[in-house]
């Protein structure tokens, strides 16, 4: 049973997720329960025009009722059904949720998290101090385990996985803020993850270059020779079988594809433009590095289109499935 978080409900996170639940059957989507606001649920499913019988239940009775009505683990928090508006009042419910999901997850009750999509703006104005759901979801990991868990994002599709080592950083300090350190501690992950959580043996790992044709050398800046080749090597030295630094604009056709598992990548949009121009209703989001199995659907809030009916629950149903799969190798230790 995967523990689905609500999201911010002004955005079509509801609207995906009544859609994902109507496509259980002919999609194939594995049991989740929802852990939202069953009344706000209710609104959206009738504002659509959805009929979704929804059952107020706890995750260990959720599986046995998942084929006749939407699980729903209900909120202390009210939410405010403002489809479109997003409303800082909606913060410490929303918060709550993934704080719930993390607890039932790190306590087996739940298997994988997969998380509705949150905007920032409404958390930040009621005081929310973390960049995103990937910065808060390694804080808790943190604080309950003790340890210094790093999460690391990945974009994965049918035909392509991207890892940015920077991530949401103004271009212009991209150059600056790399270092050997964190493609080392990134690579690490994205490698262990791959064996234990993907089922690849031995995975390959793509380093990309930060710029054009990977510096040539140094001619086109030295960050590719001083910064990453050294990473590379070091990885290389513990057995990860990373090669590079590549040059970004050689390294996403097809061909190049069918010799890595992963490809690093330096800054934020040498990673995701790919990585959706391939797969933008497929791609999933997710998070590497945490002692859980966190996916989310590869694209933000979408308040223009909420309670519209437009919303498209691919995304969604994809980062489901990738869950249950990579929850299910984790308990197999793959």
């Amino acid at each position: 049973m995967l523990a689905l978080t609500a999201g911010d409900p002004s955005g079509i996170g509801p609207d995906i997720a009544l859609s994902a639940w109507l496509s259980r059957r002919e999609r194939n989507v594995p049991p989740f329960i929802l852990i939202g606001d069953p009344a706000q649920m209710t609104a959206r499913a009738r504002r659509l025009g959805l009929d979704v019988p929804l059952g107020i239940t706890r995750p260990d009775l959720a599986v046995a009722q998942f084929d006749t009505a939407l699980p729903v683990l209900p909120l202390e928090a009210q939410f405010v059904d403002t489809p479109g508006a997003p409303n800082p009042l909606n913060a410490p419910g929303i918060v709550e949720s993934i704080d719930r999901a993390v607890e039932l997850t790190r306590q087996g009750a739940t298997s994988a998290i997969v998380t509705l999509p949150i905007a920032k703006k409404p958390l930040y104005d009621s005081g929310f101090r973390f960049p995103g759901h990937t910065e808060y979801l390694e804080h808790l990991a943190n604080s309950d385990s003790g340890l210094d868990d790093i999460a690391v994002m990945m974009l994965a599709g049918p035909e392509l996985r991207t890892v940015p080592v920077t991530i949401h950083i103004p271009l212009a300090s991209v150059a600056a803020t790399l270092t050997t350190r964190q493609i080392v501690a990134v690579g690490r992950i994205v490698a262990r993850d791959l064996q234990r959580r993907f089922a690849i043996q031995n995975p390959r790992i793509a380093v990309l270059g930060l710029n054009p044709h990977a510096g040539e050398g140094g001619a086109m800046g030295l960050e590719d020779v001083d910064v990453i080749l050294p990473a590379i090597e070091i990885l290389r030295n513990e057995g990860v079988d990373a090669f590079g630094p590549a040059p970004a604009d050689t390294m996403f056709h097809p061909r190049a594809r069918a010799g890595y598992d992963a490809v690093l990548c330096m800054y934020h949009d040498q990673a995701l433009i790919p990585a959706k121009m391939l797969a933008f209703d497929e791609a999933v989001n997710v998070t590497l590095g945490l002692p859980f199995v966190r996916t989310s659907p590869d694209h933000g809030t979408a308040f223009d289109i909420a309670g519209s009916g437009k919303a498209r629950p691919d995304s969604l149903i994809a980062a489901l499935r990738l869950a249950d799969m990579l929850a299910r190798n984790d308990r197999r230790g793959a």
